[in-house]
């Protein structure tokens, strides 16, 4: 046994005594270690780079500015930067925060690259681009580390001096100077300004790293990175945002399980998710610097005025979301109905008001992906409730036609998909993650949230009215019982009630709590699933059942 070990420990000891050694003839410190733990392509990616990437100013629109974004692959990953990897950079969305007849935005990001490798092999192309009064936000460091002189040879000397290393690249014998992190960051911003140009320096983006296993804080970057671009921006006397801070502080909030999906594959890349949060940061780090006239060039703030608009002081909000059978037109007696326009007459609206957010032919992706979910949950406050019902579009085509499927099931699978109508790339998910991402979006902001089964449809079998107690309802009730969550089964409390009149007065009487076709209720039925509604909440225990007349 004691053999073997020393048989597994020596080839890395004598590594490390040679960097070690190399470093003490240098006199500079040992790089840092690799702790990303990704595997990429990088020098595949640096070679086809070249001709993927956007050619420096080539967006520029007549004498606007252009926003040059400089970093690795949590601002552009993958080598088209698409996300046909199912993973985004935040330079992907950075343009939506800007106004497009001011100002261009180009991403010159590429993944796997460091303030070393960047300056040495991408930085002369970009810097031929840049004219006066230009921007340029360098945001580098998570590729900082491993070895000098060896595999991707990427890293920078850790800190701001003046210290260097001559290295012999092993792999192709070439000799190169290394300086530290600090120094490349010094040469960005000293090339940017003598082109007359205004260069911002960001902090690292943080990763889905806590301080330890039960911690709720996210792992900074204050004492290495992060503290090194701030040293060098004071220093220089431009710019610093703590981009590693601000998002950080939104990850703590979110909590544990909800940053999970800011993440794909790994633990530094980004989702679609991710890479907004990150965007909306880097935009909110702009607009809070002061001074920083990069800011005149953002959008207005959007403000949702509508959702929310009916609360009343010290009382909370019920919001309901969904397809048709939550909201249809819910206008004409003899029209179709759905049943969030009707639940509110079994409120106390002197003590709760009720908002129906829901939309006809949306599913629980589409709903998401439309930003209607992000209505809803930007209005929530803490004592606040929501019934969340879906199903009833969630089937069908993925990425072509009205292309609103998601995968199915109840568990974390997710695919790539190329969608026809955008020629977009997008990460679709199963039915269950979507609803386990609304539960966890309400809770997070200290809302209530309530899952119902979707409501029965007026097909017979037999005799017996159809149920989707292996689909959807089967789903949704796992999606609860995986979060605690309250599930109200709305398609069997109904289907009970329908299957009963239809063996005592006939079909023919069921029919009129329909409407159209076999899915969309009249107004006979929207109350008859918001009687259901009400006994599931009675029977359920929620908080939600007291504030019922």
């Amino acid at each position: 046994m004691r053999k073997s070990i020393l048989c597994y420990l020596l080839p890395g000891c004598i590594a490390l005594s040679i960097n070690l050694l190399l470093c003490a003839q240098n006199r500079v410190v040992a790089p840092m270690i690799d702790v990303n733990d990704v595997i990429d392509n990088t020098l595949d990616s640096l070679n086809k780079a070249r001709t993927m990437r956007p050619i420096a100013g080539s967006s520029r629109k007549g004498d606007n500015p252009v926003l040059f974004l400089v970093g690795n692959s949590t601002m552009r990953t993958g080598t088209l930067g698409n996300g046909n990897n199912g993973q985004w950079g935040w330079g992907y969305y950075a343009g939506e925060y800007f106004d497009a007849k001011k100002i261009t935005v180009e991403n010159h990001a590429l993944g796997g690259t460091s303030s070393r490798t960047f300056y040495n092999r991408l930085w002369s192309e970009v810097l031929k681009g840049i004219r006066p009064d230009d921007w340029v936000i360098i945001e580098l460091g998570h590729n900082d580390n491993g070895p000098y002189d060896s595999g991707r040879a990427r890293a920078s000397i850790p800190g701001i001096g003046k210290d260097s290393l001559l290295v012999t690249i092993k792999e192709t014998g070439v000799t190169e100077t290394v300086y530290t992190y600090g120094e490349y960051m010094r040469r960005f911003v000293r090339d940017v300004k003598a082109k007359g140009a205004h260069p911002v320096l960001m902090s690292l983006t943080p990763r889905n790293a806590w301080d330890d296993k039960d911690s709720t804080v996210i792992t900074r970057v204050n004492k290495t990175f992060g503290l090194w671009a701030k040293q060098i921006a004071k220093e220089q006397r431009i710019p610093f945002i703590d981009l590693n801070e601000i998002t950080a502080r939104k990850f703590e909030k979110f909590g544990k399980e909800k940053v999970k999906y800011m993440f794909y594959i790994d633990r530094i890349h980004t989702s679609a998710f991710g890479a907004r949060i990150n965007a909306e940061s880097a935009a909110e780090g702009i607009r809070g610097c002061k001074g920083l006239k990069l800011s005149c060039y953002l959008k207005p703030l959007e403000q949702d005025s509508v959702t929310g608009k009916s609360r009343k002081k010290g009382c909370p909000v019920l919001f309901t979301v969904g397809d048709s059978t939550v909201k249809n037109n819910d206008d004409d007696e003899n029209g179709m109905w759905g049943w969030g326009s009707v639940i509110a007459d079994k409120f106390d609206l002197n003590r709760i008001t009720v908002e129906n957010c829901a939309k006809a032919g949306r599913s629980a992706r589409t709903y998401l992906d439309e930003g209607r979910w992000d209505k809803v949950y930007n209005a929530l406050q803490p004592g606040d409730f929501v019934l969340i019902q879906f199903g009833h579009n969630d089937a069908g085509a993925i990425n072509t036609g009205k292309a609103r499927a998601e995968l199915p099931g109840a568990g974390s699978e997710s695919k790539v998909f190329l969608m026809e109508a955008s020629g977009k790339y997008q990460v679709i998910y199963t039915f269950g993650w979507y609803l386990r991402k609304f539960i966890m979006d309400v809770k997070e902001k200290g809302a209530t949230p309530i899952v119902l089964s979707y409501t029965p449809r007026n097909i017979w079998d037999n005799g017996e009215i159809q149920r989707n107690t292996g689909s959807f309802g089967k789903w949704t009730r796992e999606a609860a019982e995986q979060t605690g969550t309250c599930f109200i089964d709305l398609n069997n409390l109904s289907a009970d009630k329908l299957q009963k009149m239809g063996w005592e007065q006939g079909l023919r009487v069921v029919g009129e709590y329909f409407n159209h076709d076999h899915t969309h209720t009249s107004l006979k039925g929207a109350r008859l699933n918001v009687e259901s509604i009400v006994e599931g909440l009675k029977a359920s225990g929620s908080p939600l059942k007291d504030y019922l007349k």
